[in-house]
């Protein structure tokens, strides 16, 4: 089975507040087949933000490899976020609202590949994914400055 390493993070600034996104999709030996740093909007949390990630990897993913493929795909999706991954296995409970839906999309998302793991990194090993995340914040941030 072949193996996607992919590492997302999610930030807001603020909390809620102006949100992106950063995703780094890789290979088997490391080597980087793709990556993303997307504005979300103004109003979303980190942890929103941090779901949005995943969301929008698993899309990318299925795009990149198309349909067929990907059920023989084991994909590794590496966060910083111990609540999103300690939700995703199943370990911690939802109790946000908001969180629900976006929980709900991950699920049913996973369940059109092989097999998905989800792994807790130490922030320092998600330093691309959180760069490409202040990249997209900060292009908007000049974006909306500049009317």
């Amino acid at each position: 089975m072949e193996k996607v390493i992919v590492y997302t993070d999610g930030g807001s600034r603020g909390n809620p507040g102006p949100s992106g996104i950063g995703i780094v999709i890789r290979n088997d030996s490391g080597k980087v087949i793709k990556e993303y740093g997307e504005f979300l909007g103004p109003r979303f949390t980190n942890n929103e933000a941090e779901y949005q990630a995943v969301i929008f990897a698993l899309k990318k993913i299925k795009a990149l490899f198309g349909k067929g493929k990907i059920r023989a795909l084991e994909i590794e999706i590496n966060s910083d976020s111990e609540l999103l991954v300690k939700q995703l296995q199943g370990k911690y409970k939802i109790l946000n609202a908001n969180i629900q839906p976006l929980f709900l999309t991950v699920w049913n998302a996973k369940l059109d590949f092989g097999k998905v793991e989800f792994k807790h990194i130490p922030r320092e090993q998600n330093k691309q994914a959180d760069k490409l995340v202040n990249q997209a914040l900060d292009a908007q941030t000049v974006k909306m400055d500049s009317f």
